[in-house]
């Protein structure tokens, strides 16, 4: 009887102290990736090798997918996630938001998997015949600064153009009904649109954009977890050279993620970039030219610095995950 008392008591102890915050362990034990529906994280989530990694480290992984990079960073921004990936422009309209964010490593360039589309029957045959125009796209979204760079290229103004904004569904069904002129937009939505569609591709990133995705973790966590971001970066780094070498075996992976056929996922897989290189210089810089024009534009409120975003793996973690990229 004593026994059956004592051990109510302690149930009922442990009930009591993770009511009041005193035992912790568990949330703190939990990696919450943020993913979109294409790219590398889907393939890393698919394949399972992270949480095993991490297990051995006492840290459980969450997934959460969003529909969007702006909606991805505004969980990071609120706490929801502790990791995500997105492309170039989301997380400098966090940045300005004031989300304490982290830029962690970066994918190669990828200037061919996002376009400015226009349906298969329009008039508008160049960038210069957007003036006047609806242009419907995702605020904030790595597509932004596409439309930035051909508008300035193509010698128009932002203000020449009315911007639409709307996530890529409701932009594809705004598209499909000729309620906008044009819309810009990434894969595989792309890819879907140009097949599905027939859309005719007005301008991709080549020559004017990058298009680099890049890794992000909260400020707070990346600080407080070094070598739980250096088992993120070689794993997505294992990834990517798996992906590159095997672009079939991803397409028939990734096609019934998406719920897309093989020929349209071939084709965004093509076009995809692989790879988490730790930021340098130059890709700092590029980013930096973004947020520049950005405020210009006064689509940012504030001026920006990247270079005090950018996560410094302490001098360990930098030189074993160097090591491993070899």
């Amino acid at each position: 009887m004593r026994t059956v008392i004592l051990r109510r008591g302690l149930v009922a102890l442990f009930a009591a102290a993770v009511s009041f915050g005193v035992i912790t362990q568990a949330q703190a034990e939990t990696l919450r990736i943020g993913y979109q529906k294409y790219g590398t994280l889907v393939l890393l989530k698919a394949k399972g090798t992270l949480e095993k990694r991490l297990a051995a480290q006492g840290v459980d992984v969450k997934w959460t997918e969003f529909p969007g990079g702006p909606q991805l960073l505004e969980g990071l921004n609120v706490g929801s996630i502790d990791f995500g990936v997105t492309g170039e422009t989301p997380p400098v309209f966090a940045q300005a938001a004031g989300a304490d964010l982290l830029y962690v490593a970066y994918e190669p360039p990828a200037p061919h998997s996002e376009a400015i589309l226009v349906p298969k029957d329009s008039p508008i045959k160049s960038v210069q015949d957007l003036k006047g125009k609806k242009v419907v796209l995702n605020k904030g979204s790595n597509v932004h600064y596409l439309l930035v760079r051909a508008l300035e290229q193509a010698g128009l103004k932002y203000s020449d153009i009315q911007t639409v904004f709307l996530p890529p569904a409701d932009a594809r069904a705004a598209f499909e009904r000729g309620s906008v002129d044009a819309w810009v937009i990434w894969d595989p939505y792309q890819a879907a649109a140009e097949q599905q569609l027939q859309a005719h591709t007005l301008r991709d990133g080549k020559g004017i954009v990058d298009n680099h995705q890049f890794y992000l973790a909260t400020k707070p966590y990346a600080q407080k977890n070094p070598q739980v971001i250096k088992a993120l970066v070689e794993e997505v780094r294992a990834v990517g050279e798996w992906s590159q070498a095997n672009p079939e075996d991803v397409t028939q992976q990734v096609a019934p993620l998406l719920g897309l056929p093989v020929d349209i996922t071939r084709t965004s897989v093509k076009r995809q970039a692989f790879g988490a290189l730790f930021l340098t210089p130059e890709v700092v810089a590029a980013q930096q030219k973004i947020a520049d024009s950005f405020y210009q534009l006064k689509l940012i409120p504030k001026p920006l610095s990247i270079k005090d975003v950018i996560w410094s793996p302490p001098a360990a973690v930098a030189q074993s995950s160097a090591t491993k990229a070899q």
